[in-house]
C-alpha cells in the first residue's frame, strides 16, 4: 500500500512553514510566549490562507479539506511555537457547517472561516472530564462550569459539550459568562476557567458522533502539534551540537551524544506517519477512527515529551533559560500530552476499542 500526502497538502504546508518561520525567528518565539496571548499579526495572515476555512465544504464556502490536511497544519504550528487559534476555528467551521442548522451556518460559519471571531470548546469539567461520556452540563439554560478552556479569554463563541456527548453554540456576549484566567504551562494555548450561569445555549446537535468525532480529531491533531514541537526541539539540539565545542570538537562528534540524537530521531521520525494514518482513518476509514486516534495521542506524545526533555539534556545548561527557545517546544509537548486526556487512558481506551 502507497501512502503519502498529496501533492497540495505537501504545498500547503511548505507555504505555511515558510511563513511561520519569517515570523516567529527564535527570539519571536521567546518574545511571543512572553505575552501569552493571541499573536494578532499572525493571526491575520494565516487567515488570509484560508486555515479557518479548511474543513468547510466547498458549497459552503470552505476549501473541502480533510483532517490530514489540518494534522500537517497542526505540525507546523507546533513546530514553530504559533500563538494563534487556528485549529479551533477550523474545527468550529467544520461542525457548524456539518451539524448546525441554517440559522446556525448563517451567525456563525463566515466568521468562523474569516477568522473575525475566535471559537473555543469548552469540554472539559472539574475534575476531569475530557471525554464526552463524561461530561455531565445540562439544562436549557445551562448553569456550570468547564475548566481548560483553550482560548476561552478570547472567544466569541463557545462550543459546549454536553450530558450525552452533545454539543451547544453559547453566544460569547452572553452577561452569564464568567471568564478566569488559568495560568498555562504552555504560553501559546492560554487557558481559562468559563462559569455559565443560567446561559442561553443553541443546540448544535444531540448526535453522539458529532461528540466522538470532534474528540477523536482533537486527538489527532494534539499529536501532530506535539510531533512538529519536538522535532523543533531535536533540531535546535542537533544545531547546537554541531556549534558547541570542548576539547577543540563539536560536542555532537562525541559518542556518547551522537548515538542519543541518532535514537531520538530514530524514535520520533515513525511519529509522522502514525500521525498521518491516524487522520486519514478519521477521513476515510470510520472503523479505524477512535483506535488510531487514540494510539497516535497516546505514543506520539510521550515520544514527543521524551525528545524534547532530551534535547534540553543535550543543551547542558543554556537548555534551561528562559531566554533560549528550547523551553517553548518542550512546554508544547507536555501540553499535548495532558490535554483530552493523558496517554495512559487514551492506551486504555484503545485495548478496551481493539477488544483486549
Amino acid at each position: 500500500m502507497y501512502f503519502d500526502l498529496t501533492d497540495e497538502q505537501r504545498a500547503i504546508g511548505e507555504e505555511l512553514s515558510k511563513l511561520l518561520r519569517d515570523r516567529l525567528p527564535p527570539d519571536g518565539v521567546v518574545s511571543t510566549f512572553d505575552k501569552g496571548d493571541l499573536d494578532d499579526a499572525l493571526w491575520q495572515s494565516l487567515n488570509e490562507m484560508g486555515l479557518g476555512a479548511m474543513m468547510v465544504p466547498v458549497e459552503s464556502g470552505g476549501l473541502g479539506l480533510g483532517l490530514l490536511t489540518l494534522a500537517v497544519v497542526a505540525d507546523a504550528l507546533g513546530e514553530h511555537g504559533a500563538t494563534v487559534p487556528v485549529i479551533n476555528n477550523a474545527l468550529a467551521g467544520w461542525l457548524v457547517s456539518t451539524f448546525g442548522t441554517g440559522a446556525q451556518r448563517t451567525a456563525w460559519l463566515e466568521s468562523l472561516q474569516s477568522g473575525e471571531i475566535v471559537a473555543a470548546f469548552a469540554l472539559a469539567e472539574p475534575g476531569g472530564g475530557w471525554q464526552p461520556e463524561e461530561w455531565q452540563a445540562t439544562g436549557f439554560p445551562f448553569t456550570g462550569t468547564k475548566t481548560n478552556v483553550e482560548w476561552g479569554q478570547q472567544a466569541s463563541l463557545f462550543i459546549v459539550g454536553m450530558a450525552g456527548g452533545a454539543l451547544g453554540l453559547v453566544d460569547g456576549r452572553d452577561p452569564g459568562i464568567r471568564r478566569a484566567m488559568i495560568s498555562p504551562l504552555d504560553r501559546t494555548r492560554p487557558l481559562a476557567a468559563i462559569d455559565f450561569d443560567q446561559v442561553r445555549v443553541d443546540l448544535l446537535t444531540r448526535d453522539v458522533e458529532a461528540g466522538g468525532l470532534l474528540r477523536d480529531a482533537f486527538l489527532v491533531l494534539l499529536a501532530a502539534d506535539a510531533r512538529g514541537a519536538a522535532d523543533r526541539a531535536l533540531s535546535l539540539a542537533v544545531g547546537y551540537a554541531k556549534e558547541r565545542t570542548q576539547f577543540d570538537r563539536p560536542i555532537g562528534a562525541f559518542q556518547g551524544l551522537k548515538h542519543q540524537m541518532a535514537n531520538a530521531a530514530a524514535e520520533l521520525e515513525p511519529c509522522r506517519p502514525l500521525v498521518w494514518y491516524a487522520a486519514h482513518a478519521w477521513d476515510e476509514i470510520p472503523d479505524r477512527r477512535s483506535y488510531m486516534a487514540a494510539l497516535a495521542k497516546a505514543h506520539v506524545t510521550d515520544m514527543a515529551v521524551r525528545t524534547a526533555r532530551l534535547a534540553v539534556e543535550m543543551h547542558g545548561g543554556i537548555g534551561y533559560t528562559w531566554e533560549y527557545p528550547l523551553h517553548v517546544f518542550l512546554k508544547r509537548a507536555m501540553f499535548d500530552r495532558q490535554a483530552m486526556g493523558l496517554p495512559a487512558a487514551q492506551r486504555v481506551r484503545a485495548a478496551a476499542l481493539a477488544g483486549w
